[in-house]
């Protein structure tokens, strides 16, 4: 079974030869080996590119864990650059190697030769290809799959497809399970022993479990507007802990950061100004939110509201929540100021689109 990853293929041929290294981004299992090894490199033979045109490494594979030695990979790899013909170097797990910013920045500087690589999100991050490849990394930001591409291969009509897919979510590899016990058993272990991991692993935290009890509250209040000082009251209220509101805030920045969750910034429409806080947060696959939830908390009003600020962002919209203040006049002829919501503002170029998020509509109203 092959699953067509059409955006990020388009966008990774669109960036050959431009110069930079085209580093492939995104959480954990998203398909971003497939997309570098399967997808590209299939298109790299359909294009008449010779064999040893194209090296290929997967540094996590035990057959080379000998290359993650710099000081071996370095002279492999020039030894197979014979001439002034275009290579092509698609690189996997390329935190394994030893001081790889230093080797990629070498390669970049060969003309001839076009970088692609793709970083685990525990030790790769799009702040690490910004500050660690001194303007020489171009992000390709991927995700898990859209609804579109998941139905591209489900066996059921749209609306079982729908139901599944915001259930247990977009990651590819829940096709490699049939029964609902097995691709909800995957998904809890995949959140725990991955995606929690990494996230303490890299950003050295000491209580695992305050994070674990963050994870759940945003995941019951996906769509919500909230904030660290709101979630810190929120921890006093109900844990009866006292957790402050730089720590949450710390807290949050590692889970963006890693990919699992994305921020909704608000927007005065009318003002034409940010708004600071609240925010809004959403999961990046509904299957990992609902893993964390025991999937006892589905409501498909907000599942909705996440899927389609995951879209957008794949079609590449920066995606914003809409507020307009309106002066009113109450029944006691008092002036009193209304704030009203559009849940997304979406900008991308010259293009604006105002998207409102309703699961149904049952009545006129």
């Amino acid at each position: 079974m092959e699953i067509r990853r059409d955006v990020y293929l388009n966008t990774l041929i669109s960036k050959k030869h431009n110069g930079l290294i085209k580093v492939i981004t995104g959480v954990s299992r998203c398909g971003k080996s497939y997309l570098l090894f399967n997808l590209f490199r299939d298109h790299l033979t359909k294009s008449k590119v010779p064999k040893d045109r194209v090296i290929e490494m997967a540094f996590d594979s035990f057959e080379n864990k000998k290359y993650r030695d710099p000081e071996v990979f370095f002279p492999f790899l020039t030894d197979r650059l014979k001439d002034q013909d275009e290579y092509y170097v698609l690189l996997d797990e390329v935190q394994l190697l030893g001081d790889f910013e230093s080797v990629l920045n070498s390669l970049a500087r060969k003309r001839n030769v076009d970088v692609y690589v793709t970083g685990s999100n525990a030790k790769f991050l799009s702040k690490d290809v910004i500050t660690e490849f001194r303007g020489r990394g171009d992000e390709i930001r991927m995700h898990p799959l859209t609804f579109a591409e998941y139905m591209s291969v489900y066996p059921g009509d749209r609306t079982s497809g729908w139901r599944d897919y915001v259930i247990y979510g977009g990651l590819p590899l829940i096709f490699a399970f049939a029964a609902p016990e097995q691709k909800a058993s995957f998904l809890k272990t995949l959140f725990e022993e991955t995606y929690i991991s990494d996230v303490v692993g890299r950003n050295n935290i000491r209580n695992k479990a305050e994070l674990e009890e963050l994870l759940n509250i945003l995941s019951s209040e996906i769509g919500s507007l909230t904030n660290p000082r709101k979630l810190s009251a929120a921890f006093k209220s109900v844990k009866n802990k006292t957790i402050t509101p730089n720590v949450i805030k710390r807290y949050l920045d590692c889970l963006c950061d890693s990919f699992l969750i994305d921020r909704a910034q608000r927007f005065d429409i009318k003002g034409r100004k940010y708004i600071d806080t609240p925010l809004k947060y959403y999961f990046a696959d509904l299957g990992l939110r609902n893993a964390r939830l025991n999937f006892r908390q589905i409501e498909e009003t907000h599942a909705m509201e996440n899927v389609i600020f995951n879209e957008l962002k794949v079609r590449g919209f920066n995606v914003d929540v809409g507020v307009v203040v309106m002066n009113e006049v109450d029944a006691a002829g008092k002036k009193i100021r209304k704030q009203t919501e559009i849940d997304f503002v979406c900008n991308k170029g010259q293009k604006r689109y105002y998207i409102q998020s309703a699961f149904a509509l049952p009545d006129a109203e």
